[in-house]
């Protein structure tokens, strides 16, 4: 089945969910940031915002953007008010920032664009000697459907997300693949393929 990942798709997906549930922060978040001063930070595709409340109150100023409005009344239900968080809605295919960022992340964020061109456009908004975090579904054969199996489409391995980055602009510091076990609402265990790339914009770009 092919997903559009349209703001129609994303809005139902929100509906749908548990009314007052929130996941925790992704845990690849603090592991991947902790060392970082903190600065400005763009969350792209927050959806919940648990990341970027997580951002804010360790000292980031941080715009979160995310296309659903369902997604972002619930992320701002969730978060104190804080001077620290700006929620933006934004179709990432088309939208963008007109800054560069200290630090920009996604966590399972897809688009209707293709993935990894959506990957190419918010590496863009870096800041040079800022980070670029990506938190992605891991691609694996016959997954079809979002969620915990999300369809190739919406999916990536390490090495295709940094086979399009230029050595020369690019340093990376982490790219991996990982399996871990979610609890799911009824106590289920539930296996998530992840892929993790943390890179940093030279300031300077290496020379020929």
């Amino acid at each position: 089945m092919t997903h559009g990942f349209d703001k129609d798709y994303w809005d139902r997906h929100w509906r749908q969910g548990r009314p007052g549930s929130m996941n925790p922060p992704n845990p690849y978040l603090a592991r991947e940031t902790g060392g970082l001063t903190p600065g400005t930070a763009l969350d792209a595709g927050c959806g919940g915002g648990a990341e970027a409340i997580w951002l804010a109150a360790n000292g980031w100023q941080v715009t979160a953007a995310d296309i659903s409005s369902e997604a972002l009344a619930r992320a701002a239900e969730r978060a104190a008010a804080s001077e620290r968080l700006r929620w933006v809605e934004a179709d990432l295919s088309v939208w963008s920032p007109g800054a560069r960022f200290d630090l920009v992340m996604t966590h399972y964020a897809h688009p209707a664009m293709p993935q990894l061109e959506f990957y190419d456009r918010i590496a863009g908004w870096v800041a040079p000697g800022g980070t670029l975090l990506i938190v992605g579904h891991l691609h694996t054969p016959g997954a079809t459907g979002h969620g915990h199996h999300p369809p190739a489409e919406a999916s990536a391995t390490s090495a295709a997300i940094t086979a399009r980055m230029d050595d020369m602009a690019w340093e990376i510091v982490t790219a991996e693949e990982h399996l871990r076990t979610l609890t799911a609402h009824g106590g289920q265990a539930v296996p998530l393929h992840d892929v993790v790339v943390r890179a940093t914009r030279r300031r300077f770009p290496l020379p020929f």
